[in-house]
């Protein structure tokens, strides 16, 4: 005997009233979002179909192509293969154009387009709004209020405070060395660059090296990276409800949680300090004030001050900026040394003849050293610290070559593939000094390790003299080269890091 899916006793028969409703209605939405992500995707496929890219899925887009350690082998084949620029289909109905043009760089950082709100919301529970994922008036009011403090003459005494920072780091690596000459740097040069930036611009005394909860800290940086690497390409990840409940979701909150405490503590204990006796009328009668003083004593252009909010946002913005983005550079500067000694030791004379036994370093030495000037920048043209930056288009844009893309289409500038274009740069993958040899000439944004345009990085030059700093006071104590056993694999995890870190061998020099 068959029964009717219509009957009372038949599977829709079975269901109460509402709940068939709410069925149907289930279905409705459904059916609706997959019509939606048809006509974007249809949407895109016209708006890109200038510009050309390798097969994709419909579904999966290209990224079933590609593993993590392979995304930048990827990147540097398109780079050959398809001019300019070319679309990356993270799935069916979301893709990024990669530019690696200069011509094509230039137009996009000479506009004001916004941070693309779907990268920046992955980022926003770690770092805030702050300068970083700001856009519109408020970040050009945050910008101008925080200007200041990387004014050169805050800058010039910062040269003592990041000598003192690398001296306890190299000393470390004195003793570490006598038990073992292979070592892995990017943790030390971590903690280095988080004890700079800590002295410098949070007044902070002492020194963070030592302290036990720091390298908590930074493990907590480093995993938040990979997690907000990891959601930008996995389809599952981008709604914050499914994604809380996931494991990444409940790690990344806790590493979150791990670096607010961090950040909390340190504003807290600015506050602390300036409730002390006199000590609030010396700051304000300072000429200049570090940075997080300007951020206590600023106030907005409505006269009231930040809130506890925005003050965490800017702090965790440039705990982070400050310090990790400059020991990537430190470290992958060091191992592009070791790798041509022969660079190393020319960088090594020069330091010699400038400093002698380098017990000390000034500001005035930090322009006396052009050779080794010109391999910092080589290395941060082969190894830049940031990979690459987002925009969303507010609005459409034609580029030099007559090709263009409409209002809403997100766009990865890709410093790595800028840097190693052989249409830009010739023998892109030699490392090649002479390229930033005094006289030398390029595109004006054929090299942009701290990005360009108006949202360029606001620290660059504290960067560089950090860089110096710490490359050369390490070059008068240590010979440095590679660990042929463990060479290192970049990918990009927001920055440029190593996937099984940066091993060198050291050689105390007499």
């Amino acid at each position: 005997m068959s029964v009717s899916v219509l009957s009372p006793t038949g599977p829709l028969g079975s269901i109460s009233g509402p709940l068939q409703v709410a069925a149907l209605l289930g279905l409705f939405l459904l059916l609706l979002k997959a019509a939606q992500l048809y006509l974007h995707r249809q949407w895109l496929l016209k708006a890109l179909q200038q510009f050309p890219s390798p097969p994709s899925h419909w579904l999966f887009g290209h990224n079933q192509k590609s593993q993590k350690d392979q995304v930048l082998q990827e990147l540097l084949k398109r780079v050959e293969e398809f001019p300019c620029a070319c679309p990356n289909w993270l799935w069916g109905s979301r893709t990024i154009v990669t530019v690696y043009d200069p011509d094509y760089m230039k137009v996009i950082l000479g506009r004001s387009d916004p941070k693309s709100n779907d990268i920046s919301r992955f980022l926003a529970p770690w770092i805030g709004y702050g300068l970083l994922l700001l856009n519109g008036p408020t970040w050009f009011q945050h910008r101008r209020m925080l200007t200041p403090a990387f004014h050169y003459d805050i800058l010039k005494p910062y040269v003592g405070l990041m000598a003192d920072s690398v001296q306890v780091m190299l000393d470390k690596w004195e003793e570490l060395i006598s038990q073992d000459s292979q070592l892995e740097i990017f943790g030390h040069v971590s903690l280095m660059t988080l004890d700079t930036i800590m002295k410098c611009a949070f007044s902070q005394q002492g020194s963070v090296q030592t302290e036990r909860y720091i390298p908590s800290y930074i493990q907590a940086i480093g995993d938040l990276k990979n997690l907000v690497y990891s959601r930008v390409r996995k389809f599952f990840y981008q709604n914050d409800i499914i994604y809380r409940l996931t494991p990444d979701g409940r790690r990344n909150h806790q590493a979150c949680q791990l670096t607010h405490q961090h950040t909390d503590q340190v504003i807290k204990l600015r506050k602390a300090h300036l409730q002390e006796d006199g000590e609030l009328e010396k700051v304000r009668q300072r000429r200049h004030l570090d940075f997080l003083d300007i951020l206590l004593f600023a106030r907005m252009e409505n006269g009231s001050r930040f809130s506890n909010k925005d003050l965490r946002a800017e702090v965790d913005t440039f705990m982070f900026g400050g310090h990790d983005t400059t020991a990537t550079g430190i470290s992958w500067i060091l191992y592009a040394l070791a790798v041509h000694p022969e660079h190393q030791q020319r960088c090594r004379e020069e330091i010699q003849s400038l400093l002698g036994d380098g017990t000390s370093i000034t500001w005035n030495h930090l322009d006396q050293m052009p050779y080794t000037t010109m391999c910092i920048k080589e290395a941060l043209r082969l190894y830049p610290p940031v990979p690459g930056v987002n925009r969303e288009l507010s609005k459409p844009i034609t580029f030099p070559d007559g090709r263009s893309l409409p209002k809403g289409i997100v766009v990865s500038l890709s410093f790595y593939g800028l840097h190693h274009n052989p249409k830009v740069w010739r023998n892109p993958e030699v490392f090649d000094p002479s390229r930033f040899a005094p006289g030398s000439t390029w595109h004006s944004h054929a090299f942009l390790p701290f990005s360009g345009g108006s949202r360029n990085c606001i620290g660059k030059q504290f960067a560089m003299i950090e860089l110096k700093v710490a490359v050369a006071l390490t070059l008068l104590r240590f010979e440095v080269a590679p660990d042929l056993s463990r060479v290192p694999i970049p990918v990009p995890n927001m920055l440029l890091s190593s996937k099984n870190g940066i091993h060198l061998q050291l050689r105390k020099l007499l």
